[in-house]
């Protein structure tokens, strides 16, 4: 547990470094989160998207265009709130199991099972059943989560789920998305 809790935290850190640098070659693109796609940019973030979508239909049998759709989504969420890929994808999984219109308890929506009344500030003019804002809105809720936690990814993730055992169940689910949305591990891939 510990060590894939050090593994997404090195990735969430590599992930960081990329994000910093890119910030300081391009600080325009960087400020202006709607305009700046790291997908469209990077052609090793590009292919881990693909490799993304192609799991998702493969594995959870999710239509091309909405495979898509997630895995941009997720890249771009992952690089834009230093989250790695495969703990959003592993969180999507457990809460949705990738169906856009899911819903919960407490009016959790969505791929993230995001709940509007605890996140009201967040969710205003959002529509949560949209995969892109969905996606955006749970990682910025994790993201705040993290930063409470000071890092810890663990602590986080009990706050996002609401215990422990789903820290411990995302934490899992989460290595078996790694191969697909490692960014390295594309440009591996493709050499």
């Amino acid at each position: 547990m510990r060590r894939v809790l050090a593994t997404l935290a090195a990735f969430a850190v590599s992930l960081s470094a990329a994000h910093t640098a890119l910030a300081q070659e391009h600080p325009l693109a960087a400020s202006d989160t709607f305009a700046f796609s790291p997908a469209a940019d990077d052609p090793k973030v590009e292919q881990a998207s693909h490799k993304i979508s192609d799991m998702l239909m493969r594995k959870f049998g999710v239509a091309r265009e909405k495979a898509q759709t997630i895995a941009t989504a997720v890249m771009s969420s992952s690089s834009k709130y230093s989250l790695p890929p495969a703990l959003l994808l592993a969180i999507i999984s457990i809460e949705s199991r990738f169906r856009e219109t899911a819903r919960g308890p407490n009016n959790a929506t969505g791929l993230m099972q995001v709940v509007p009344s605890a996140h009201k500030k967040l969710v205003r003019n959002v529509d949560l059943t949209d995969p892109e804002d969905n996606i955006e809105t749970g990682s910025a809720i994790l993201h705040g989560y993290v930063k409470s936690a000071q890092g810890d990814f663990d602590a986080a993730l009990k706050s996002y789920g609401g215990s422990r055992a789903y820290a411990e169940k995302v934490s899992l689910r989460a290595k078996s998305f790694e191969p697909a949305a490692s960014v390295d591990a594309a440009s591996a891939g493709g050499q």
